[in-house]
Formats: C-alpha cells, structure tokens, sequence
C-alpha cells in the first residue's frame, strides 16, 4: 500500500516543485491577454465606445491603443501559455508585461476607469503569482 504525502490523500499530493500559483498566474495571463486583445479591437474600431472629453488617451489616439492593447495581449497570451508549460523564461516575461499593462491602464483609465481599475489589481495578482514561487517551480503537475 503506497502512502501519501498529503494528509489529504494522493489526489492532493502535488509532489516537489508543484505551485497553485504558477498554475493561476498562468492562467490569468492568458485570460488577461485575451481580453487586451479584444480591448484593442475595440479601440481600433469602435473609437466612440472609450469617451474622453478630448478625444485622446494621454499621449495617444485610439488607434495607436488598440496596436499597444493588442500586441500587449497577445504577447501575455504566449508568456501565460509558457508559464502553464513550465517555461522559466516566461515567469520573467510574464512580470514584465504586467507591469507594462499596469502602467497602460493607468493611462486608459480616462477612458474606461472600472475596467482599467480591475485590470490593474488582476495583473497585480500575475506578478505576485510570477514572484512567489521559488526557482523552479512548475504551475502543472510535471
């Protein structure tokens, strides 16, 4: 009879170098870049849907966010792909692009404040999620 490390049983033993928030930050990176994507083509192509009052995003038009949202996007798209295949690469990618999307919805906040208010606070979760673990952990069971 083979015994488990968990005290809760063999389906919760996760074995060494498992980590539920690589698995999560992952997850949400992939998540989070869909939805940049879709914010982009929202931004290239219904440029009335964001209201400010001068038409203009800080520095930007609509359509120079909706190329940022986009390649912002699918960039997370690939990092949260690679940290859920145990990439170590991905970990360090995946930190950067979220605090670079932090930073781009604090800029988009004129024009979408709730949105871009909890899109700060989800990729504040994908950082933490990227930092926590230690050197070599994997998000799946490997």
């Amino acid at each position: 009879m083979a015994t488990s490390a968990s005290p809760l049983g063999p389906a919760y033993d996760r074995g060494p170098g498992y980590s539920g928030w690589l698995g999560f930050a992952g997850a949400l990176s992939v998540v989070l870049g869909i939805f940049n994507i879709i914010e982009g083509f929202i931004a290239l192509f219904k440029t009335y849907f964001f209201v400010t009052p001068g038409g203009q995003l800080l520095v930007w038009n609509y359509t120079a966010w909706g190329v940022v949202w986009m390649a912002i996007g699918l960039l997370q798209l690939l990092v949260g792909l690679g940290v859920l295949a145990g990439k170590g690469w991905a970990r360090l990618s995946g930190i950067v692009l979220a605090g670079l999307a932090m930073i781009g919805h604090f800029a988009f906040l004129v024009a979408f404040p709730v949105w871009s208010v909890i899109s700060i606070a989800l990729c504040a979760l994908v950082m933490y999620g990227l930092i926590a673990p230690p050197k070599g952990a994997m998000g799946v069971r490997g």
